[in-house]
């Protein structure tokens, strides 16, 4: 456990520190929908606020807000419960602990802005902060071939949600554990009982 704890521990270090960085620089520099080309019209920074989840959806009202900083706050709790577990076992493999750490970072990356944001930056209080978004990955619009079906006919932009570093962490991380579920967890890496490890270590009569 001593050798793997470095791995959660330096990876979403590394995450929550590009992810503030990078939130804080576009929030100090960049006035509200101030965008600029980084490789061509195709992936720009574009400086957005959003009160809700991942890639600007969001959880109506006041109470939505609340309801969903107090959920991400339970939700790194029950993170961090796995991981520990996680750790004291032998057989977990790496993939899973770097996928886990990427989930915990990017919850804990949009936290920091929905608690402190607010009162840090002046506009709101404590938990009510809004979460800075800037990828924007502008790679295509038209409108659709009309054979299609349901959206035939209808103009279309791809990539239209625009995100940050927390929310690519935790896609990231639950694709992997999706991807490699099986790699990661496989059936015949189930823990040994503590009587079934007595019985094979005793001498054969």
């Amino acid at each position: 456990m001593k050798n793997r704890i470095w791995i959660p521990i330096s990876l979403t270090l590394a995450v929550l520190l590009i992810d503030q960085m990078s939130k804080i620089w576009v929030k100090t520099n960049m006035m509200l929908g101030e965008h600029f080309n980084v490789l061509g019209q195709w992936f720009q920074i574009y400086f957005i606020e959003n009160n809700g989840m991942a890639f600007g959806m969001e959880l109506g009202g006041e109470w939505g807000k609340l309801l969903l900083t107090l959920f991400r706050l339970v939700a790194v709790g029950g993170i961090l419960y796995i991981l520990r577990g996680m750790l004291r076992s032998e057989s977990t493999r790496v993939g899973a602990l770097v996928a886990l750490s990427l989930i915990l970072a990017g919850a804990l990356g949009n936290i920091i802005d929905s608690v402190f944001y607010g009162p840090l930056f002046g506009y709101e209080r404590w938990f009510y902060g809004r979460v800075v978004d800037m990828l924007y990955f502008y790679i295509w619009q038209g409108f659709l071939p009309s054979w299609l079906p349901i959206w035939g006919g209808d103009y279309f932009i791809f990539f239209r949600p625009v995100f940050n570093v927390a929310d690519t962490a935790i896609t990231t991380g639950v694709a992997m554990l999706l991807v490699f579920q099986r790699r990661y967890f496989p059936a015949d890496a189930a823990p040994v009982s503590t009587a079934a490890n007595e019985d094979s270590s005793s001498p054969t009569e």
